[in-house]
């Protein structure tokens, strides 16, 4: 009787490998391209999982939900650039009421004096005072009531503009506003407020609300009743509301009017234009002040 001898030798391993790491043997397969793969290299999908080469391509091929404003889908998103401008305005009215050591006559503060629009000093070139004038309010109520309206306004607007498109509505409203005092007012009238940038956030809501096929009536009479009551009392700024009212409208117009494969680049462009020309016009009163 004989030993068995040794038995065949084991030839290559014939089960299939990851194709992204070669080294490992795998039954597992992308239920998409039906490429081997280990479960490192997998992902779950609601049919089966997707290796990850798979789900890269996906991503480059796969459009981005867009507003009608050209801003991302985000149905969840909280609207941090409005709370944001909130707490700004809130903390500078903080600064100059401890500064004036009254928040009833927080105007007092030399953080005011420093800050809020005179046209003679921006023709002198204190041109900081066009953006800083709209954190500065005059008193708890002022700031109250554009706090709230800004809140109200701002939240729907930041969900359908998105951020990036929401913040310029603001910023360029603000800016609107400025140059219409600027160009238009007193010289040496000191205006201030979040009021001119809150009009702008009105106009954009009726443009908005058309664009969506929704009725702009209640907005429309939210526009007028305050433009109104921006005529009837005393010591409001007359320009700085239609400016910021005339530049929400225009800047809403370009974010979603145009042609829809176009039109995140060719608004964004729109409202940079738009604010070149403010900016060229404070300019041209500067000099003429300056003159």
């Amino acid at each position: 009787m004989t030993a068995p001898g040794p038995g065949p030798s084991a030839g290559p391993d014939a089960s299939p490998h990851c194709v992204r790491h070669p080294d490992r043997p795998t039954g597992l397969a992308c239920t998409r391209c039906g490429r081997p793969a280990c479960p490192d290299c997998l992902r779950p999908a609601p049919v089966g999982a997707h290796c990850v080469d798979c789900i890269a391509e996906g991503e480059r091929t796969t459009r981005t939900a867009r507003t009608v404003g050209g801003g991302p889908v985000r149905p969840s998103a909280r609207p941090v650039v409005t709370t944001t401008l909130v707490v700004v305005n809130v903390a500078v009215f903080v600064l100059t009421a401890l500064s004036a050591g009254s928040a009833w006559d927080n105007v007092a503060s030399p953080l005011v004096a420093a800050a809020w629009l005179v046209p003679a000093d921006v023709a002198a070139g204190e041109w900081w005072r066009l953006v800083t004038a709209g954190f500065l309010h005059a008193g708890p109520l002022h700031i109250a009531f554009n706090m709230i309206a800004l809140w109200i306004l701002g939240r729907d607007l930041e969900l359908v503009l998105g951020r990036l498109r929401y913040g310029l509505l603001y910023g360029v409203s603000l800016l609107g506003s400025s140059t219409a005092v600027t160009l238009l007012g007193e010289p040496f009238r000191p205006v201030l407020g979040a009021s001119g940038a809150v009009f702008g956030l009105m106009g954009a809501l009726v443009i908005v609300l058309r664009r969506l096929r929704l009725s702009p009536g209640p907005a429309l009479l939210m526009v007028g009743i305050n433009v109104v009551l921006t005529f009837t009392i005393p010591g409001l700024s007359v320009l700085g509301h239609l400016g910021g009212l005339a530049t929400g409208l225009a800047v809403a117009a370009v974010l979603v009017h145009g042609p829809a494969r176009s039109r995140p680049a060719a608004g964004l462009l729109a409202v940079g234009g738009i604010a070149v020309v403010l900016v060229v016009l404070v300019a041209v009163r500067a000099l003429t002040l300056g003159g």
